[in-house]
């Protein structure tokens, strides 16, 4: 990929010249938890200002990122990284917990959380995931393929989620998606097992075969799992509100 940074960074520099304050990796590609075909490479672009022109300016430089196979990068301003935090608490740790700067100055660095906000938004980003999950459920029932390509497919966001939630139990979560839900796992004595053959499915593990019946039974202890983790979740919620 070194040659694909290169090239796209160039391409940057030369779409915003001054204006580019720095060009940032994060996520899995920054961890080493990367899986080619599955995983995304997540570039944070960050300007000094960014108007409409900026935007319309990098439109061929993102094009053919793009084309590549790579999604959008993020474009903020060097400001709102500093006033946004509050706002996109999540988000905003992935990015400051696993990055690499591939251009210009370290815009994460420093970045203040809060409590308050984090636990907001994990609760509402893991209800609003459980409740497209059951949606998604619907049609995917129809194959075991698509049950099994459900799952492996929604773990990967849960996993940021769980780890967000152990950060509002005072734990420094992993990096590794394997680690931070193996810590989840222990902290609230959830089954792992049914987080183990999800992770099977999602790294292409053909030891593991499942029929209509597995499949389905997975599922359901899948769901049971996140919505005991949520239960956790909201009662930090209600603990702080009672306080």
């Amino acid at each position: 990929m070194q040659h694909q940074f290169a090239a796209f960074i160039d391409d940057l520099k030369s779409t915003h010249g001054k204006n580019l304050a720095s060009v940032i990796l994060y996520g899995s590609a920054a961890t080493g938890d990367f899986i080619p075909k599955r995983s995304d490479y997540n570039i944070l672009v960050a300007l000094h200002k960014i108007t409409p022109q900026d935007l319309r300016n990098a439109h061929p430089t993102i094009r053919e990122w793009h084309k590549l196979g790579h999604p959008v990068p993020v474009y903020f301003t060097v400001s709102e990284l500093r006033n946004a935090a509050d706002v996109f608490p999540i988000e905003f740790y992935q990015m400051e917990a696993a990055r690499k700067v591939l251009y210009g100055t370290d815009v994460l660095a420093n970045i203040e959380f809060s409590d308050a906000n984090l636990r907001h938004q994990v609760e509402y980003e893991l209800r609003s995931k459980l409740i497209l999950l059951r949606r998604q459920y619907i049609p995917a029932s129809e194959s075991v393929e698509g049950l099994k390509k459900l799952m492996a497919e929604s773990l990967s966001s849960f996993a940021v989620l769980f780890g967000a939630v152990l950060l509002l139990a005072g734990i420094e979560p992993p990096l590794n998606k394997h680690e931070a839900v193996a810590l989840l796992v222990d902290r609230y004595k959830l089954d792992g097992v049914v987080f183990e053959k999800i992770f099977n499915l999602r790294e292409k593990n053909f030891a593991q075969v499942l029929d209509e019946v597995g499949a389905n039974r997975l599922f359901a202890e899948y769901m049971e799992q996140i919505e005991t983790v949520i239960d956790a979740v909201d009662q930090v919620g209600r603990a702080v509100s009672s306080s």
